[in-house]
C-alpha cells in the first residue's frame, strides 16, 4: 500500500476528513489520531496512511477543502445585491471561525500548515482587496480613513478577535465595536436584507 495514493474521490478518504473535522471542532485538533479518524469513519487505521500519507498532509488536505467552501462562499457574497453586509456575514460565520482557530494553534507546531494557512490568507485578502475596492468605487464612496483596506481589515480583525473572546465568556464592548463597524455598511448599502441564496447561486455574477 503506498502512502498518500488512495484515489480523491473514495468515499472512504471524504469519510476521514470529515472525522478529522468533527473531532477537531469537539475536542481541538491536538485529539485527531489515526485510530480516533478510523474509528469514526468505519475505517482500518491504514487507510489513513493510504489516502494522505502524514497527518499534516491530512490537515492540509482538510484546510484546504474548508478554504474553498468560504472562498467559493465569500466570492458569492461578494457578488451579491450588499456585498459588504454579505462579506461581513461570511467572515463573521462562528463554525468556520471555530475550525481556523484550531488550524492557528496547529500551525504554531507544524510548520506546512502555518505555510498553508499563509498562503490562503493572502489568497483570501487579495479576492477581498479587489472586490471591495470595486465596491467602494460603485458607490462612488472614497475615504482617506475607511479606505478598501483598512475595510476589509476591520470586518476580519474584529470579528476574529470578537470570536476568540466569547470563546472565553467575554463580551465586553463587543456590541459597541459591532455597531461601529456595522454603521459604516448601512451608510453604503441601508439595513441588510435577507439573502436569496439559491438566486445567487445561479447568477453568481449578479452586481449591485
Amino acid at each position: 500500500m503506498k502512502p498518500g495514493t488512495g484515489p480523491e474521490d473514495s468515499p472512504t478518504r471524504t469519510a476521514l476528513l470529515d472525522a478529522a473535522e468533527q473531532v477537531m471542532l469537539e475536542e481541538g485538533y491536538a485529539a485527531v489520531s489515526t485510530r480516533r479518524l478510523a474509528a469514526r469513519a468505519g475505517a482500518n487505521p491504514a487507510l489513513v496512511y493510504y489516502y494522505f500519507g502524514t497527518m499534516d498532509n491530512l490537515f492540509i488536505e482538510l484546510f484546504r477543502r474548508g478554504a474553498e467552501r468560504s472562498y467559493r462562499r465569500q466570492s458569492e457574497a461578494l457578488a451579491s445585491p450588499q456585498p459588504l453586509w454579505a462579506l461581513w456575514e461570511a467572515i463573521h460565520d462562528q463554525s468556520h471561525t471555530a475550525l481556523t482557530m484550531e488550524f492557528v494553534a496547529l500551525a504554531n507546531h507544524r510548520k506546512t500548515i502555518r505555510a498553508e494557512i499563509a498562503n490562503s490568507s493572502k489568497r483570501f485578502r487579495a479576492l477581498q482587496l479587489d472586490e471591495v475596492t470595486r465596491v467602494l468605487d460603485a458607490y462612488d464612496y472614497h475615504s482617506e480613513t475607511y479606505t478598501p483596506a483598512a475595510v476589509v481589515l476591520l470586518m476580519s480583525s474584529v470579528s476574529r478577535f470578537l470570536r476568540m473572546e466569547e470563546a472565553f465568556g467575554v463580551d465586553a464592548g463587543h456590541r459597541d465595536v459591532t455597531a461601529l463597524l456595522e454603521t459604516l455598511l448601512r451608510e453604503l448599502e441601508g439595513d441588510p436584507r435577507p439573502v436569496d441564496r439559491a438566486a445567487v447561486a445561479e447568477h453568481p455574477g449578479c452586481r449591485s
